[in-house]
């Protein structure tokens, strides 16, 4: 048994049985209770743990577990996970533990596999579901967590986000502004006006760790009450704070999550609502006029571009040196939108970064690539490939014909390697 997981038990030895929670057992070598977590429950009260089935041993292969904790009214569930240990995945795809806002159809506060241990997550009501599933394979300990209730208002500074719905107010990191934000946390803060009212939110001050891409710490904004990337007005980092930012309905969802290592001072942002008819800056009539003619020539230097013979041409070693980026991943969305498909991908190894965007979430990474024509490379849902391709200033990668592009294996791996030291 490793050290964490008997540091955790040992913890529970000393807390008193919760009866909805799990049953006891004794046997003759051991007096003391032992708790023994089952699949599943509802659990009530100011306070509680809760564990994987079986915890500390390993879990079971196929099952899917649903807790559902509901504490007094007029408070708020704060989860803190003590221990996980999962199957790890960058994508959390096969064995992982979500967490969700009230009992049903509520907003997810996050998904979580492997062992990164997030901070504190805070429901924006009295009620919080938590669901673990597990694959055919599995690997792990499992999870341990305890609730509590909080007052919405004032949970102290260990805690961070909930539901927003006065009209003016503010949110802030943990810990600020007398010291740095903890690494590990996870914060969701989701701000809800009058149906007639938009949310217009600033930033008074702003410090999170820098990285180009904002992979590691960061604030992400969301139109409307779900982490969706579709809805995504922007993600931010580094010491400069972003611009006023208004939202397009009467909902926004404001994310902050660090990692593990380095952090920073943090931030304070204020929020209000406004009338949906508060003006904001018209955008000159010269950029839709440039947007669109920028459009159309590129639709028509795409269309001659795919008219060419697909066959493709020199090795990984003759391409890696011209590519801007070099990645192997999974390719896990593909849409077609006129003549190119549109391609998220759930990244194995960065080889070559270059201006390539790549987004980070604990230890899961991803980019999104454009390959200029459907048919030319054929990239298809949930297979492998090495990709080779350019990057625009924005971070935007592209994959034309002439890039390379081939169904990863075990071979590319080591020639990849061997490239990775090579001087351009």
């Amino acid at each position: 048994m490793t050290a964490p997981v008997q540091w955790i038990l040992s913890l529970l030895l000393l807390l008193p049985p919760l009866p909805l929670l799990f049953c006891t057992r004794t046997t003759a070598q051991q007096q003391r209770q032992r708790p023994v977590f089952t699949c599943g429950g509802n659990l009530t009260g100011e306070s509680g743990y809760i564990g994987s089935e079986g915890f500390p041993g390993v879990y079971p292969p196929n099952t899917k577990c649903v807790w559902k904790i509901t504490v007094p009214e007029g408070k708020v569930v704060v989860l803190s996970i003590k221990l996980i240990d999962l199957e790890s995945d960058s994508l959390c795809r096969y064995d992982y533990v979500d967490v969700y806002n009230g009992h049903a159809n509520g907003q997810r506060l996050g998904r979580f596999c492997g062992t990164f241990r997030p901070g504190a997550i805070v429901a924006s009501t009295n009620k919080m579901l938590i669901q673990m599933v597990s694959d055919a394979n599995t690997a792990g300990n499992g999870f341990i967590a305890t609730y509590s209730a909080a007052q919405p208002n004032e949970r102290g500074d260990q805690y961070c986000g909930g539901r927003l719905d006065k009209p003016s107010g503010t949110f802030k990191t943990p810990n600020w502004p007398d010291r740095d934000y903890p690494a590990g946390v996870t914060c969701s803060w989701h701000i809800v006006a009058p149906r007639s009212q938009i949310i217009e939110v600033k930033f008074e001050k702003f410090d999170v760790e820098r990285d180009n891409y904002c992979r590691y710490d960061y604030v992400a904004i969301f139109n409307g009450g779900e982490i969706n990337d579709a809805k995504r007005i922007g993600k931010y980092c580094g010491d400069s704070p972003p611009g006023p930012i208004i939202s397009e309905g009467n909902e926004l969802l404001i994310q902050f999550l660090s990692d593990l290592s380095l952090t920073a001072d943090g931030f304070i942002g204020q929020y209000k609502f406004r009338p949906k008819k508060y003006p904001t800056t018209p955008a000159p009539p010269l950029t839709t006029s440039t947007v669109s003619t920028t459009a159309a020539t590129t639709v028509k230097n795409n269309a001659a571009l795919c008219q060419q013979k697909c066959k493709r041409s020199g090795t990984i070693e003759s391409h890696y040196c011209s590519s801007d980026f070099v990645i192997t991943g999974t390719v896990i969305t593909a849409v077609t939108r006129g003549g190119s498909v549109h391609i998220t991908i759930s990244i194995i190894n960065v080889y070559k970064e270059g201006n390539l965007a790549i987004q980070q979430a604990g230890k899961s990474m991803s980019a999104k690539l454009v390959v200029l024509c459907k048919q030319c490379p054929l990239i298809r849902r949930g297979l492998n490939y090495v990709l080779m391709g350019q990057a625009d200033e924005e971070g935007r990668g592209r994959i034309a014909p002439n890039n390379f592009a081939v169904a990863f294996k075990s071979k590319n791996q080591r020639n990849l390697n061997a490239l990775k030291t090579k001087r351009c």
